[in-house]
C-alpha cells in the first residue's frame, strides 16, 4: 500500500494514523509480536503500532498513511548516503538484471574484498563474506577459539554483537530496551565460557587477565560503542585491552559491523591508534542490503574452510546483489571524503542544539556526539561512560520524548539505548526542523 506522494502530511497529534495501526493488528496475527525485529518494536517507548513505512526518500521516510518523517532509524546505522541514493540504486538494479544469486564464485565479492582490505590494512589481508553481521561476529570468534586452543570469550557489559549463543550473555542494544533476560535459551555451559566485563574500566579487565588470562580466546569489542547508545572510549581503555589480551596470549576482535565507514572512509579504529587481530564488517558495507564480513592476516584466515578447519559456509554470502550496492556505497564514500566533514558539523549542530533545549528547560539530559551520530541520555550523572550509566537513565522520559516526536513527524530508534544516525540525505533544514521538535518536546518534560 503506497499512497500517492500528493497525500504525505505531517502527523497530527496522534502518534501514528489508522492505517498504520491497521497494519499492525494484521501483523500480530501473523508475526510474533507485529514484528520481524524487536527493535522496531515500541514496547519500551510506550507501546502501540509502530509506523509501517512504505517508501524512503533520502533523509525522509513515508508511512502508510502518507504521513513524512524526518528519519534518524536510517536502517539503524546501516544508511549513510539515506533513502534511494542514485548510485547504490543503479548498482542494486544491475545486479538485479543480471542475478541475485548465483552460488558460485563472481568478481563482484573480490573487489568489495579489495575494498575492505584497503579500509583496514594493518589487519585485514584475507575477507570471507557473510550474510549478515551476526553470522561474521559468531565466525570470528569461533575462529579465535580454534587459533588459540581456548575457551574463554571476553565481551563488555550492554555491547551487542548479534544473536547467536555466546554474545546474548550481558548484551544490550534490542534486549536491555524490552527488559529481558537476553541469555534465555542459551545453556549454561555456553555461559560459562564467556565473561562480560565493564566497558571503559581498565582495572576491571586487568583484574580478569589475571584471573582467567589463560583461558582466554578472544576478547570481543566495540571500538566505539553503537549498542547501549554511543560511547567513546576512555583514554588508555582500549590500549589497555590490546596489550593485556596479548600478553595473555588471547585475540582482540574489533565488531566495526556498525563503526566501519561511519566516521571516516575506512575502519574506525585507524584514528584510535591500537590495532586488532581481527574486524567484523557490516551494514554500511553491504549498501543498505544484508551482509556481514569477518578479516584478519592469513596466518588465522587460512585456518577457515576449505583452507583450514574452521568451517563456515552460507548460501547467502557474498551475494551479488548485496556486495554491488556495499561496493558502491564504499566508492561513493571513499570518493568524498568531505562527506564526513559535513556529517560532523550537522552532527555537531543536532547534539549542541538538545543540550542547550534541555538546559533551557531544566531537563537534565547528556548528549553524546560523533560525526553524524547522536545519542541522547535523560540522566542527572555528569556524563555516561558505560552500560551500568546507561541502565540508571530515566527510560520512562526518553519514552514521553519519542513519542512527542513521533507525533511531531520526527522518527527516532524505539529506544534509549540506539543511537541516532544523521545521513548525507539530511541538511540544515531537517536539523533546525528536529531542533524545534525536540524544544516543544523537552518543554512537555518539564511540565
Amino acid at each position: 500500500m503506497q499512497p500517492p506522494a500528493s497525500s504525505c502530511t505531517p502527523p497530527t497529534d496522534i502518534p501514528v494514523g489508522e492505517h498504520s495501526r491497521q497494519w499492525f493488528r494484521r501483523a500480530e496475527q501473523v508475526i510474533v509480536g507485529g514484528v520481524n525485529s524487536p527493535s522496531r518494536s515500541l514496547e519500551a517507548v510506550g507501546g502501540g503500532a509502530p509506523p509501517f513505512m512504505v517508501r524512503g526518500e533520502g533523509a525522509y521516510l513515508v508511512d502508510v498513511d502518507g504521513r513524512r518523517y524526518i528519519d534518524y532509524v536510517q536502517g539503524f546505522g546501516a544508511l549513510i548516503l539515506g533513502h534511494g541514493h542514485p548510485a547504490l540504486r543503479e548498482a542494486i538494479q544491475e545486479a538485479a538484471a543480471g542475478g541475485t544469486l548465483f552460488g558460485t564464485c563472481h568478481p563482484g565479492e573480490v573487489l568489495l574484498a579489495e575494498a575492505l582490505k584497503a579500509a583496514a590494512p594493518e589487519v585485514v589481508e584475507r575477507v570471507r563474506f557473510t550474510a549478515s553481521g551476526t553470522e561474521a561476529v559468531m565466525t570470528a570468534v569461533r575462529l579465535a577459539r580454534a587459533a588459540t586452543g581456548r575457551r574463554l570469550l571476553v565481551k563488555f557489559d550492554g555491547s551487542y554483537h548479534g544473536h547467536f549463543d555466546a554474545v546474548l550473555v550481558g548484551a544490550g542494544s534490542g534486549a536491555s530496551t524490552l527488559g529481558l533476560d537476553e541469555s534465555a535459551g542459551v545453556p549454561d555451559g555456553v555461559k560459562a565460557d564467556v565473561l562480560s566485563l565493564p566497558y571503559n574500566d581498565p582495572e576491571a579487565f586487568a583484574a580478569a587477565v589475571r584471573r582467567a588470562g589463560r583461558d582466554m580466546a578472544c576478547v570481543l569489542v566495540e571500538p566505539v560503542v553503537g549498542n547501549f547508545g554511543l560511547v567513546l572510549p576512555r583514554p588508555g581503555f582500549l590500549e589497555t585491552v590490546v596489550e593485556q589480551a596479548h600478553r595473555a596470549g588471547a585475540l582482540v576482535i574489533f565488531d566495526e559491523v556498525i563503526t566501519a565507514f561511519r566516521f571516516r572512509p575506512g575502519a574506525v579504529y585507524r584514528e584510535l591508534g591500537v590495532v586488532p587481530d581481527l574486524i567484523t564488517f557490516g551494514k554500511l558495507v553491504g549498501g543498505g542490503l544484508p551482509i556481514g564480513a569477518y578479516a584478519g592476516p592469513s596466518r588465522l584466515m587460512d585456518l577457515v574452510a576449505p583452507k583450514g578447519p574452521v568451517y563456515q559456509d552460507g548460501t547467502w554470502a557474498g551475494n551479488p546483489a548485496s556486495v554491488a550496492a556495499g561496493l558502491a556505497a564504499v566508492r561513493v564514500l571513499t570518493g568524498q571524503p568531505e562527506l564526513y566533514a559535513r556529517l560532523e558539523e550537522l552532527g555537531r549542530q543536532l547534539a549542541q542544539g538538545v543540550r542547550e533545549r534541555a538546559r533551557r528547560w531544566g531537563v537534565p539530559a547528556v548528549v553524546h556526539q560523533k560525526g553524524g551520530a547522536v545519542c541522547l541520555y535523560f540522566t542527572e550523572e555528569p556524563d555516561v561512560t558505560d552500560f551500568a550509566g546507561v541502565a540508571r537513565c530515566d527510560g520512562r522520559r526518553f519514552a514521553r520524548f519519542f513519542q512527542a516526536m513521533l507525533r511531531q513527524g520526527i522518527l527516532l530508534p524505539p529506544s534509549p539505548y540506539e543511537v541516532w544516525f544523521l545521513s548525507a540525505a539530511h541538511g540544515p533544514q531537517e536539523v533546525e526542523r528536529t531542533l524545534q521538535a525536540a524544544d516543544r518536546a523537552l518543554k512537555e518534560l518539564a511540565g
